[in-house]
């Protein structure tokens, strides 16, 4: 699959996991942010909006959530992980930072960093904002 592709793949799931309910595997992470000292809707906007990716490390107290290589049925020869800073503890457009990797399998089996257009970043970066909003919108309503 081009390059090209991985962007709206990304968001497309990204989009449709949103609108689901939440997992309980990110129950438990956003207890402990309400504890720590991130903006709880970014942190719990992060972990549904990425939540087709396999979560590594959550720091809920230095606000880092990083995720695992995740490969995709429709690209089997390649891998997505992302990273997400949280950098703020009021709901601000700049409080969440998305960094996204990828890699392709080479012919001899081994995995070689790929370039990721800047806009999947970006389009990543939105979605949780969107559902953050959404998620203070429905604790005040």
């Amino acid at each position: 699959m081009p390059y090209r592709l991985l962007g709206p793949l990304l968001c497309s799931a990204a989009l449709a996991i949103t609108a689901c309910s939440s997992s309980s595997r990110s129950e438990k992470i956003v207890v402990e942010a309400v504890e720590g000292g991130v903006n709880p809707y970014l942190w719990r906007a992060s972990l549904d909006t990425l939540s087709f990716l396999p979560i590594d490390k959550a720091d809920p107290f230095g606000g880092i959530i990083t995720y695992d290589w995740q490969s995709f049925e429709e690209a089997p020869a390649e891998r997505v992980k992302a990273t997400v800073f949280i950098l703020d503890t009021r709901l601000r457009a700049d409080g969440v930072k998305v960094s996204v990797f990828r890699q392709e399998r080479a012919e001899g089996g081994e995995w070689l960093d790929a370039s990721v257009d800047a806009d999947t970043q970006i389009q990543l970066e939105n979605k949780i904002l969107e559902r953050a909003r959404s998620l203070k919108a429905s604790e005040i309503g």
